[in-house]
């Protein structure tokens, strides 16, 4: 899962108010620092792109695992045959969505770290140099020149390296995306949101099975929908309906696809 980093535009106005770095310094040994506000909002803005990104995996194993166990109820009413196709698409989902956000993930990090590594470079070989440009930065910005280099100067004086990656790149040096993590949680995600419609159309008796089926998998997709439009602030309605229309279709077509091959005798 793809975390957004910290804004480095609102890290100024808060940094010109932190307390002087002296200061800090002279703190008594093992007093506990309060984390910077820029840290606090940045922790919690990862954990809500977290948390989004696990309901919308968990909703992508839901309405994709329908769409097939439905397909395969409509041809045949052998359990077995919908309980085998049911689990080979929510494993082969859940592995594929893992995979995809490894890979997706590792080539961000692979970007992140091969820009803190030049700009690591470009510190150490001149640092005032680099102090200057994240000034201008902030001058760019709207700060006057005074100001933009008094937080410039602060912000070095803290982390240099931190200053200049998120003042150029949007980027916390202190926290790259991790791709095992993302794939794990892709996984379960996914692999969660599976078993709910296995369980709609293997629990119930035969000829209910899909109608509960249907009846499972759009009341969880249009919770999914709006707890993800909740989590980034848009229309929970809106989004929810969306997601049931559009998880309607997909178990229409494929249930249709099953009865039409079932009663062809293709399969």
């Amino acid at each position: 899962m793809v975390t957004r980093p910290t804004r480095p535009w609102r890290t100024p106005a808060r940094t010109s108010a932190s307390p002087d770095p002296a200061s800090r310094r002279d703190a008594p040994v093992g007093t506990a620092q309060p984390e910077s506000p820029a840290k606090v909002r940045g922790g919690l803005e990862q954990r809500l792109n977290a948390l989004r990104a696990g309901v919308l995996g968990a909703n992508d194993g839901i309405v994709s695992t329908a769409a097939v166990v439905v397909g395969i109820a409509g041809a045949t009413t052998t359990t077995g045959a919908i309980a085998v196709a049911g689990v080979a698409a929510a494993i082969g989902g859940a592995v594929s969505m893992a995979l995809g956000e490894y890979v997706s993930v590792s080539s961000q990090r692979d970007s992140e770290v091969h820009l803190i590594e030049s700009e690591r470079r470009a510190l150490a070989a001149d640092r005032d140099a680099q102090l200057q440009g994240v000034a201008r930065l902030y001058e760019e910005r709207g700060i006057s020149p005074d100001t933009a280099r008094r937080v410039a100067e602060e912000l070095f004086a803290r982390d240099a390296l931190d200053a200049v990656v998120r003042a150029r790149h949007t980027i916390d040096a202190d926290d790259v995306a991790s791709p095992w993590h993302a794939a794990l949680a892709s996984f379960l995600a996914f692999a969660l949101g599976a078993l709910l419609p296995l369980a709609a159309i293997l629990l119930p008796p035969t000829d209910v099975r899909v109608p509960v089926t249907f009846a499972v998998t759009l009341a969880a997709l249009a919770l999914t929908g709006a707890v993800a439009a909740g989590i980034g602030g848009g229309s929970r309605r809106r989004a929810a309906v969306r997601v049931v229309v559009g998880g309607t279709v997909a178990l229409v077509v494929t249930y249709g696809i099953g009865l039409l091959l079932g009663t062809t005798g293709l399969v």
